[in-house]
């Protein structure tokens, strides 16, 4: 009787134990498959979603300009590339009076059209040779010659009369 009991128990015991052993074997290996991507028949690249066609507020702003921060000048305008961007105080909002032998020194930062989409306060104006020019809060922005790297910004204070655009 003993015998039978002990056969009983084993059994029992490894039933026990091979269930449990799948139940953990079972779970640490499956791991279900992620969601499936659209995908178009043609070039089977992931179909457009609306988030993908919609540009964010962030996409539009670093399309003209982003912000930097130091700890001398705060937080300010840079172009896309990392370029410090400057205002002349000697310019009225929507004209430049940076001609000659200034533009020299303070390139213009272009824009290639009047027309677009522009982030907040960006807005682009029409020089006196034609070409078009990007302003912030309508003051005509530019660089300086003496930057040569996205960090610098020698051109704040030039003159009494150049400044960095303050964000």
């Amino acid at each position: 009787m003993k015998a039978i009991w002990t056969v009983v128990i084993v059994i029992v015991v490894l039933g026990v134990l091979g269930y449990g052993g799948y139940r953990v074997y079972h779970h640490i290996t499956y791991k279900p498959a992620a969601a499936p991507v659209a995908m178009t028949q043609t070039t089977m690249k992931p179909k457009p979603t609306e988030a993908m066609a919609k540009p964010s507020s962030a996409m539009v702003e670093n399309s003209v300009y982003k912000s930097a921060s130091n700890p001398k000048l705060g937080t300010f305008m840079k172009d896309p590339k990392g370029m410090t961007l400057y205002i002349n105080a000697k310019d009225t909002s929507g004209v430049s009076n940076c001609t000659g032998g200034c533009l020299a020194a303070w390139p213009v930062y272009k824009a290639s059209s009047q027309t677009g989409t522009f982030p907040a306060n960006i807005t682009v104006i029409k020089r006196s040779d034609g070409t078009f020019q990007y302003a912030w809060k309508g003051m005509p922005l530019y660089y300086f010659t003496k930057d040569k790297d996205s960090g610098d910004a020698y051109g704040q204070g030039v003159a009494g009369v150049w400044s960095v655009v303050k964000l």
